[in-house]
């Protein structure tokens, strides 16, 4: 199915790249410079390692590591230096790209965001991580929604950033907006193996869609983070898994017009469809209503849990975060 890891690439096949890079530390603006232009040179190693790959995916963190620090010198910008240099690469190497950057935010903490560029260095889809990884990471939660682009041969490529794979209802609007391949990128370490593992199988299989995920690898001297590339088939199968190696791509062929036809075709656990038209077999069309409070509460800003006044960790104070005064201000 993934031909040989993309060496024997289909006419509708998207061979993917997941670089598993080396963690690095960050604490200068010329760590920041040399850590981009290593970036850069993985993309020339993935374009020269394998004459058919269509997109290489860096993971979350890849440029400023998990110091979690958040001076604005250090952060990058869309216009600025580091993402400049990945769209060079990207033209240069004929390849298309997924960055991971901390973006300065000058209204509050910086976003943890994401960029997917094509191979001729144009800007095709900016996400910012709408669950960051609480109570460890101080990124302001994002308010761009979960956009979607036309990626490659044919494909349509959604991006979720780590934690957001833990909520089924990311990898569902991702499918439900199109989405043949969810990219999830991470800088999760060892304790999150097995929910790593069986989320990014849960999330491919309840929307028939391909899902691509890499964490980094190798360690900073504090942290150690755990690799772990894989690309899940729609069926929930892994065609690919990775390792800890770190700087290894894992890389395996994936085919859009697959999943596209099981979402047509498919009778039996179509999900993504079954779930907006319950028991069609008793009903016409299948029943349509929302019967989810948890849903329903959500929209009318009234989600509570029925624990909700026991929750203990409720800020980032046991990480080492001051408590937040401010409140959040959905975009408009």
């Amino acid at each position: 199915m993934s031909g040989l890891g993309g060496l024997n690439k289909a006419p509708d096949g998207v061979v993917i790249g997941l670089v598993q890079l080396q963690l690095p530390t960050i604490a200068t603006k010329s760590d920041l410079a040399a850590q981009t232009g290593k970036i850069c040179a993985m993309v020339e190693k993935a374009r020269k390692g394998m004459t058919t790959m269509d997109l290489v995916v860096f993971p979350e963190y890849s440029l400023h590591g998990l110091s979690m620090d958040t001076n604005p010198e250090l952060m990058s910008r869309l216009d600025g230096p580091e993402v400049a240099s990945f769209r060079a690469a990207c033209a240069q190497n004929r390849i298309w790209g997924y960055f991971s950057i901390m973006e300065y935010n000058p209204e509050g903490n910086p976003y943890n965001s994401g960029i997917i560029i094509d191979d001729r260095g144009e800007l095709k889809l900016y996400y910012r991580k709408m669950h960051p990884w609480v109570p460890v990471e101080p990124w302001e939660p994002g308010n761009l929604g979960i956009p979607v682009c036309d990626g490659p041969n044919g494909s349509k490529v959604a991006l979720i950033i780590c934690h957001d794979g833990m909520f089924p209802e990311m990898a569902r609007e991702c499918a439900y907006k199109g989405a043949n391949i969810m990219l999830r990128t991470a800088g999760y370490t060892a304790p999150i193996r097995h929910a790593w593992h069986v989320s990014n199988q849960s999330n491919a299989f309840s929307n028939l869609m391909y899902t691509a995920n890499v964490c980094m690898a190798g360690s900073d001297g504090v942290f150690n983070s755990m690799g772990e590339g894989m690309i899940v088939n729609f069926d929930g199968m892994p065609l690919v898994t990775g390792n800890g190696a770190p700087d290894e791509i894992i890389t395996a062929e994936v085919r859009p017009k697959l999943a596209d036809e099981a979402r047509r075709l498919w009778g039996v656990e179509n999900n993504i469809y079954q779930f907006g038209h319950r028991g069609f077999v008793a009903v016409k069309g299948g029943a349509q209503d929302c019967p989810y409070t948890y849903m329903r509460d959500l929209v009318a800003g009234t989600y509570r849990l029925p624990w909700e006044d026991e929750v203990e960790v409720t800020d980032g104070s046991s990480c080492g975060f001051q408590i937040p005064s401010r409140s959040y201000r959905a975009r408009a």
